[in-house]
Protein backbone atom coordinates (compact mmCIF):
# COMPACT_ATOMS: atom_id res chain seq x y z
CA UNK A 1 0.00 0.00 0.00
CA UNK A 2 1.65 3.24 -1.29
CA UNK A 3 1.38 6.32 1.82
CA UNK A 4 -1.11 8.68 1.26
CA UNK A 5 -1.26 12.12 3.05
CA UNK A 6 -5.27 10.90 3.32
CA UNK A 7 -4.94 8.27 5.56
CA UNK A 8 -3.31 10.30 8.47
CA UNK A 9 -4.41 13.63 10.63
CA UNK A 10 -2.10 15.23 11.52
CA UNK A 11 -1.43 16.89 15.10
CA UNK A 12 1.18 19.27 15.83
CA UNK A 13 3.10 19.95 19.43
CA UNK A 14 1.99 22.89 21.16
CA UNK A 15 4.42 25.85 20.54
CA UNK A 16 5.24 27.33 23.80
CA UNK A 17 4.73 30.94 22.94
CA UNK A 18 1.87 29.81 21.75
CA UNK A 19 -2.03 29.61 23.90
CA UNK A 20 -3.43 26.16 23.41
CA UNK A 21 -5.90 26.17 20.67
CA UNK A 22 -8.57 23.78 18.82
CA UNK A 23 -8.03 22.67 15.62
CA UNK A 24 -10.68 20.20 13.99
CA UNK A 25 -10.07 17.44 11.22
CA UNK A 26 -12.04 18.52 8.44
CA UNK A 27 -12.47 14.57 7.49
CA UNK A 28 -13.57 12.94 10.37
CA UNK A 29 -13.75 15.31 13.21
CA UNK A 30 -11.62 14.38 15.51
CA UNK A 31 -9.25 17.37 17.29
CA UNK A 32 -5.88 17.95 18.45
CA UNK A 33 -4.53 20.73 20.23
CA UNK A 34 -2.36 23.42 19.39
CA UNK A 35 -2.17 25.38 16.07
CA UNK A 36 0.71 24.13 13.78
CA UNK A 37 4.39 26.05 14.48
CA UNK A 38 5.83 28.17 11.22
CA UNK A 39 7.39 26.47 8.85
CA UNK A 40 10.62 27.91 7.89
CA UNK A 41 13.96 26.47 6.66
CA UNK A 42 15.07 26.25 10.17
CA UNK A 43 11.96 24.94 11.36
CA UNK A 44 11.01 21.31 9.07
CA UNK A 45 7.40 20.49 9.37
CA UNK A 46 6.50 18.32 12.37
CA UNK A 47 6.69 14.76 12.01
CA UNK A 48 3.11 13.21 12.25
CA UNK A 49 2.30 12.11 15.95
CA UNK A 50 -0.62 9.69 15.96
CA UNK A 51 -3.85 10.05 17.94
CA UNK A 52 -3.24 8.37 21.03
CA UNK A 53 -4.58 10.26 23.79
CA UNK A 54 -8.46 10.98 24.38
CA UNK A 55 -9.54 13.91 22.48
CA UNK A 56 -12.00 16.28 22.99
CA UNK A 57 -15.30 14.30 22.83
CA UNK A 58 -17.21 16.15 19.79
CA UNK A 59 -19.67 13.98 18.33
CA UNK A 60 -19.68 12.11 15.02
CA UNK A 61 -21.07 13.39 11.93
CA UNK A 62 -24.66 12.99 11.94
CA UNK A 63 -24.96 12.27 8.56
CA UNK A 64 -22.77 9.46 9.15
CA UNK A 65 -24.52 8.21 11.65
CA UNK A 66 -27.63 8.25 10.00
CA UNK A 67 -26.07 6.63 6.76
CA UNK A 68 -25.28 3.42 9.33
CA UNK A 69 -29.03 3.42 10.77
CA UNK A 70 -30.64 3.63 7.28
CA UNK A 71 -27.99 0.98 5.17
CA UNK A 72 -29.66 -2.37 5.16
CA UNK A 73 -28.04 -5.20 7.04
CA UNK A 74 -25.42 -7.10 4.70
CA UNK A 75 -26.17 -10.72 3.85
CA UNK A 76 -24.12 -13.66 3.54
CA UNK A 77 -22.87 -15.04 0.21
CA UNK A 78 -21.98 -17.92 -1.36
CA UNK A 79 -18.42 -17.31 -2.65
CA UNK A 80 -18.44 -18.87 -6.66
CA UNK A 81 -15.68 -20.54 -7.18
CA UNK A 82 -13.91 -19.98 -10.71
CA UNK A 83 -13.34 -22.84 -13.22
CA UNK A 84 -9.69 -24.10 -14.85
CA UNK A 85 -8.33 -23.39 -16.55
CA UNK A 86 -8.10 -19.56 -15.63
CA UNK A 87 -6.24 -16.70 -16.40
CA UNK A 88 -4.90 -14.78 -13.59
CA UNK A 89 -2.81 -11.68 -13.61
CA UNK A 90 -1.85 -8.89 -11.07
CA UNK A 91 -4.02 -7.02 -9.26
CA UNK A 92 -4.28 -2.81 -9.29
CA UNK A 93 -5.64 0.03 -7.59
CA UNK A 94 -9.15 1.14 -9.18
CA UNK A 95 -10.96 3.16 -6.86
CA UNK A 96 -9.95 7.05 -7.22
CA UNK A 97 -13.17 9.39 -6.29
CA UNK A 98 -16.52 8.60 -3.81
CA UNK A 99 -18.35 8.03 -7.86
CA UNK A 100 -15.84 4.76 -7.95
CA UNK A 101 -16.87 3.52 -4.74
CA UNK A 102 -20.24 4.04 -5.55
CA UNK A 103 -19.77 1.94 -8.78
CA UNK A 104 -17.50 -0.65 -6.59
CA UNK A 105 -20.54 -1.25 -4.38
CA UNK A 106 -23.42 -1.48 -6.81
CA UNK A 107 -20.86 -4.25 -8.15
CA UNK A 108 -22.13 -8.28 -7.82
CA UNK A 109 -17.66 -8.24 -6.18
CA UNK A 110 -18.40 -6.19 -3.49
CA UNK A 111 -22.20 -7.79 -2.48
CA UNK A 112 -20.03 -11.20 -2.73
CA UNK A 113 -17.03 -10.26 -0.63
CA UNK A 114 -19.15 -8.43 2.12
CA UNK A 115 -21.31 -11.36 1.84
CA UNK A 116 -18.17 -13.63 2.60
CA UNK A 117 -17.05 -11.66 5.42
CA UNK A 118 -20.90 -12.03 6.87
CA UNK A 119 -20.42 -15.70 6.25
CA UNK A 120 -17.51 -15.57 8.68
CA UNK A 121 -18.98 -13.96 11.68
CA UNK A 122 -22.58 -16.75 10.68
CA UNK A 123 -19.84 -19.37 11.02
CA UNK A 124 -18.51 -18.34 14.43
CA UNK A 125 -22.28 -17.39 15.97
CA UNK A 126 -22.50 -19.06 19.65
CA UNK A 127 -19.24 -20.76 19.67
CA UNK A 128 -15.69 -20.22 21.83
CA UNK A 129 -12.61 -19.98 20.21
CA UNK A 130 -11.70 -23.49 22.15
CA UNK A 131 -14.45 -25.27 20.51
CA UNK A 132 -13.90 -28.07 17.78
CA UNK A 133 -14.01 -27.49 14.36
CA UNK A 134 -12.47 -28.69 11.10
CA UNK A 135 -8.96 -28.06 10.40
CA UNK A 136 -8.00 -28.48 6.76
CA UNK A 137 -4.67 -28.92 5.26
CA UNK A 138 -5.21 -25.57 4.00
CA UNK A 139 -6.08 -24.15 7.18
CA UNK A 140 -3.22 -25.73 9.00
CA UNK A 141 -0.94 -24.35 6.63
CA UNK A 142 -1.82 -20.89 6.94
CA UNK A 143 -1.44 -21.25 10.92
CA UNK A 144 2.11 -22.44 10.11
CA UNK A 145 2.71 -19.61 8.07
CA UNK A 146 1.31 -16.72 10.93
CA UNK A 147 3.37 -18.82 13.19
CA UNK A 148 6.75 -18.14 11.39
CA UNK A 149 5.70 -14.18 11.19
CA UNK A 150 5.34 -14.18 14.92
CA UNK A 151 8.52 -16.00 15.44
CA UNK A 152 10.57 -13.81 13.39
CA UNK A 153 9.83 -10.79 15.58
CA UNK A 154 11.52 -12.53 18.23
CA UNK A 155 14.40 -12.82 16.43
CA UNK A 156 14.41 -9.21 14.52
CA UNK A 157 14.49 -6.88 17.70
CA UNK A 158 13.14 -3.19 18.09
CA UNK A 159 16.09 -0.92 17.40
CA UNK A 160 16.83 1.48 20.19
CA UNK A 161 15.87 4.77 19.04
CA UNK A 162 14.05 8.20 20.29
CA UNK A 163 10.96 8.05 18.03
CA UNK A 164 8.09 7.13 20.71
CA UNK A 165 6.71 5.49 17.33
CA UNK A 166 7.41 3.37 14.13
CA UNK A 167 10.25 1.17 15.30
CA UNK A 168 12.52 1.19 12.17
CA UNK A 169 13.19 -2.58 12.63
CA UNK A 170 9.99 -3.35 10.90
CA UNK A 171 10.91 -2.57 7.84
CA UNK A 172 13.65 -5.37 8.56
CA UNK A 173 10.95 -7.60 9.18
CA UNK A 174 8.39 -6.55 6.45
CA UNK A 175 11.86 -7.54 3.90
CA UNK A 176 12.40 -10.39 5.19
CA UNK A 177 8.52 -10.79 5.16
CA UNK A 178 8.86 -9.74 1.04
CA UNK A 179 11.51 -12.42 0.43
CA UNK A 180 9.63 -15.53 1.20
CA UNK A 181 6.17 -14.71 0.55
CA UNK A 182 5.94 -16.28 -2.78
CA UNK A 183 7.65 -19.81 -0.85
CA UNK A 184 4.69 -19.04 1.54
CA UNK A 185 2.13 -18.97 -1.50
CA UNK A 186 3.83 -21.90 -3.26
CA UNK A 187 3.41 -24.18 0.31
CA UNK A 188 -0.07 -23.43 0.26
CA UNK A 189 -0.66 -23.95 -3.65
CA UNK A 190 1.34 -27.04 -3.97
CA UNK A 191 1.88 -28.03 -7.29
CA UNK A 192 -0.57 -28.00 -10.55
CA UNK A 193 -2.28 -24.77 -12.53
CA UNK A 194 -2.37 -23.63 -8.88
CA UNK A 195 0.83 -22.41 -8.74
CA UNK A 196 -0.28 -19.81 -11.59
CA UNK A 197 -2.17 -17.86 -9.17
CA UNK A 198 0.79 -16.61 -6.91
CA UNK A 199 0.84 -13.40 -9.36
CA UNK A 200 -2.90 -12.60 -8.56
CA UNK A 201 -2.93 -13.30 -4.29
CA UNK A 202 0.55 -12.40 -3.62
CA UNK A 203 -0.05 -8.72 -3.75
CA UNK A 204 -3.12 -9.34 -1.07
CA UNK A 205 -0.70 -11.06 1.51
CA UNK A 206 1.63 -8.74 1.08
CA UNK A 207 -0.69 -5.80 2.07
CA UNK A 208 -1.81 -7.56 5.23
CA UNK A 209 0.60 -6.62 7.64
CA UNK A 210 1.12 -3.20 7.67
CA UNK A 211 2.93 -0.78 5.56
CA UNK A 212 7.01 -0.61 5.61
CA UNK A 213 7.40 2.78 4.81
CA UNK A 214 4.77 4.50 7.02
CA UNK A 215 5.60 1.74 9.55
CA UNK A 216 1.54 2.19 9.89
CA UNK A 217 -1.60 -0.92 10.33
CA UNK A 218 -4.84 0.08 9.78
CA UNK A 219 -8.18 -1.45 8.68
CA UNK A 220 -7.33 -1.07 5.29
CA UNK A 221 -4.75 -3.60 5.95
CA UNK A 222 -6.75 -5.76 7.61
CA UNK A 223 -9.22 -5.96 5.04
CA UNK A 224 -6.70 -6.77 2.35
CA UNK A 225 -6.20 -9.90 4.90
CA UNK A 226 -9.72 -10.88 4.42
CA UNK A 227 -9.58 -9.74 0.29
CA UNK A 228 -6.66 -12.54 -0.03
CA UNK A 229 -8.69 -15.35 2.64
CA UNK A 230 -11.86 -14.54 -0.02
CA UNK A 231 -9.26 -15.15 -3.34
CA UNK A 232 -8.42 -18.47 -1.55
CA UNK A 233 -12.35 -19.23 -1.53
CA UNK A 234 -12.79 -18.39 -4.71
CA UNK A 235 -9.81 -21.11 -6.23
CA UNK A 236 -11.50 -23.74 -3.93
CA UNK A 237 -8.21 -24.06 -1.35
CA UNK A 238 -10.90 -22.72 1.33
CA UNK A 239 -14.67 -24.54 1.61
CA UNK A 240 -18.02 -23.41 3.22
CA UNK A 241 -16.67 -26.23 6.21
CA UNK A 242 -13.66 -24.22 6.68
CA UNK A 243 -15.01 -20.96 8.23
CA UNK A 244 -15.41 -21.34 11.75
CA UNK A 245 -11.41 -22.61 11.37
CA UNK A 246 -10.42 -19.83 9.02
CA UNK A 247 -11.80 -17.37 11.81
CA UNK A 248 -11.30 -19.60 15.21
CA UNK A 249 -7.77 -20.81 14.07
CA UNK A 250 -6.65 -18.50 11.12
CA UNK A 251 -8.27 -14.80 11.97
CA UNK A 252 -6.94 -15.17 15.95
CA UNK A 253 -3.74 -16.59 15.13
CA UNK A 254 -3.23 -13.33 12.64
CA UNK A 255 -4.88 -10.61 15.24
CA UNK A 256 -2.61 -12.26 17.55
CA UNK A 257 0.24 -11.44 14.71
CA UNK A 258 -0.44 -8.00 14.23
CA UNK A 259 -1.05 -6.92 18.33
CA UNK A 260 2.70 -8.16 18.60
CA UNK A 261 3.48 -6.47 15.75
CA UNK A 262 2.00 -3.23 17.22
CA UNK A 263 3.42 -3.58 20.70
CA UNK A 264 7.17 -4.51 19.44
CA UNK A 265 7.45 -1.84 16.74
CA UNK A 266 5.07 0.07 17.98
CA UNK A 267 3.69 0.61 14.31
CA UNK A 268 1.42 3.74 14.07
CA UNK A 269 -2.72 3.86 13.43
CA UNK A 270 -3.23 4.15 9.60
CA UNK A 271 -6.39 6.32 8.88
CA UNK A 272 -6.94 6.35 12.75
CA UNK A 273 -10.40 8.42 13.64
CA UNK A 274 -8.75 8.98 17.13
CA UNK A 275 -11.53 9.10 19.42
CA UNK A 276 -14.81 8.70 17.46
CA UNK A 277 -13.62 5.60 16.08
CA UNK A 278 -13.97 1.97 16.60
CA UNK A 279 -10.53 0.79 17.56
CA UNK A 280 -6.89 2.42 16.11
CA UNK A 281 -6.16 -0.71 14.35
CA UNK A 282 -9.04 -3.38 13.83
CA UNK A 283 -12.48 -4.15 13.29
CA UNK A 284 -13.25 -7.70 11.39
CA UNK A 285 -12.38 -9.29 15.54
CA UNK A 286 -15.45 -6.93 16.89
CA UNK A 287 -17.75 -8.73 14.04
CA UNK A 288 -16.74 -11.91 14.58
CA UNK A 289 -16.30 -11.67 18.08
CA UNK A 290 -20.07 -10.06 18.94
CA UNK A 291 -21.30 -12.85 16.82
CA UNK A 292 -19.46 -15.54 19.10
CA UNK A 293 -21.95 -13.90 21.97
CA UNK A 294 -25.36 -14.07 20.41
CA UNK A 295 -27.12 -15.76 22.96
CA UNK A 296 -24.92 -16.05 25.38
CA UNK A 297 -26.61 -17.25 28.40
CA UNK A 298 -24.95 -14.76 30.84
CA UNK A 299 -22.69 -12.23 29.27
CA UNK A 300 -24.29 -9.14 27.81
CA UNK A 301 -22.91 -6.12 25.79
CA UNK A 302 -22.47 -3.97 29.03
CA UNK A 303 -20.37 -7.01 30.48
CA UNK A 304 -17.24 -5.39 29.00
CA UNK A 305 -17.50 -3.33 31.70
CA UNK A 306 -16.67 -6.35 34.37
CA UNK A 307 -12.67 -6.56 34.60
CA UNK A 308 -13.08 -10.52 35.87
CA UNK A 309 -15.00 -10.90 32.83
CA UNK A 310 -12.47 -9.86 30.49
CA UNK A 311 -9.70 -11.66 32.30
CA UNK A 312 -11.70 -15.10 32.51
CA UNK A 313 -13.15 -15.00 28.99
CA UNK A 314 -10.81 -12.88 26.97
CA UNK A 315 -9.04 -15.93 25.69
CA UNK A 316 -12.65 -17.45 24.45
CA UNK A 317 -14.41 -14.68 22.64
CA UNK A 318 -12.62 -11.99 20.62
CA UNK A 319 -14.39 -9.16 21.53
CA UNK A 320 -13.52 -9.03 24.83
CA UNK A 321 -10.30 -10.05 23.92
CA UNK A 322 -10.09 -6.76 21.75
CA UNK A 323 -12.10 -4.32 24.86
CA UNK A 324 -8.90 -5.92 27.26
CA UNK A 325 -6.78 -4.89 24.09
CA UNK A 326 -7.78 -1.62 24.06
CA UNK A 327 -7.82 -0.75 28.07
CA UNK A 328 -4.40 -2.63 27.87
CA UNK A 329 -2.82 0.26 25.25
CA UNK A 330 -5.14 3.26 26.63
CA UNK A 331 -4.76 4.89 29.66
CA UNK A 332 -7.72 6.89 31.23
CA UNK A 333 -11.35 6.32 31.41
CA UNK A 334 -13.12 3.75 28.92
CA UNK A 335 -15.92 6.33 28.16
CA UNK A 336 -13.26 8.73 27.21
CA UNK A 337 -11.06 6.94 25.29
CA UNK A 338 -13.39 4.68 23.84
CA UNK A 339 -16.80 6.56 23.76
CA UNK A 340 -18.48 4.59 20.64
CA UNK A 341 -17.14 1.00 22.52
CA UNK A 342 -18.58 2.26 25.47
CA UNK A 343 -21.83 3.22 23.63
CA UNK A 344 -22.05 0.04 22.08
CA UNK A 345 -22.16 -1.65 25.46
CA UNK A 346 -25.80 -0.02 25.69
CA UNK A 347 -27.25 -2.43 22.80
CA UNK A 348 -29.36 -4.61 24.55
CA UNK A 349 -28.57 -7.61 22.79
CA UNK A 350 -25.38 -9.00 20.92
CA UNK A 351 -27.46 -9.65 17.59
CA UNK A 352 -28.18 -5.93 17.26
CA UNK A 353 -24.48 -5.50 18.06
CA UNK A 354 -23.59 -7.60 15.51
CA UNK A 355 -25.75 -6.05 12.55
CA UNK A 356 -24.97 -3.03 13.23
CA UNK A 357 -21.02 -3.81 13.04
CA UNK A 358 -21.73 -5.44 9.79
CA UNK A 359 -23.22 -2.05 8.67
CA UNK A 360 -20.61 0.46 10.22
CA UNK A 361 -17.68 -1.68 8.58
CA UNK A 362 -19.61 -1.41 5.01
CA UNK A 363 -19.68 2.70 5.74
CA UNK A 364 -17.00 3.53 7.68
CA UNK A 365 -14.25 0.86 5.80
CA UNK A 366 -15.63 -0.30 2.41
CA UNK A 367 -17.17 2.83 1.28
CA UNK A 368 -14.27 5.15 2.28
CA UNK A 369 -12.05 7.04 -0.24
CA UNK A 370 -8.71 6.70 2.16
CA UNK A 371 -8.95 3.19 2.76
CA UNK A 372 -10.12 1.74 -0.38
CA UNK A 373 -7.59 3.47 -2.92
CA UNK A 374 -5.68 1.19 -1.90
CA UNK A 375 -7.33 -1.77 -2.99
CA UNK A 376 -6.87 -4.28 -5.17
CA UNK A 377 -9.08 -5.44 -8.47
CA UNK A 378 -7.79 -8.73 -10.60
CA UNK A 379 -9.56 -11.50 -11.71
CA UNK A 380 -10.83 -13.28 -8.67
CA UNK A 381 -11.75 -9.89 -6.90
CA UNK A 382 -13.40 -8.05 -10.25
CA UNK A 383 -13.55 -4.26 -10.95
CA UNK A 384 -16.61 -4.63 -12.41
Amino acid sequence: MEPKEEEHHESSPKSPRTPPLTSTCCKCGTTALGPPPPVTEISPPPNYIPIRTPALNLPPNHNQSQAIILAPVPQSQKVPTISFPHTFQIPCKQIQSPDDISRFHSSASSANFLGFIVSLSESIRSRKISDPCLQSLTVQCIVSILETLIQWIDEIPPLQQSSRYGNLSFRSWHSRLGDNAESFMLRLLLEGDLQSVTVEILPYFMDSFGNSSRIDYGTGHETNFAAWLYCLARIGLIKEEDYQSVVARVFVKYLELMRKLQLVYCLEPAGSHGVWGLDDYHFLPFIFGSSQLIDHKYMKPKSVHNQDILDNFSNEYMYLSCIAFVRKVKKGLFAEHSPLLDDISGVPNWNKVNTGLLKMYKVEVLQKVPIMQHFLFGSLLKWD
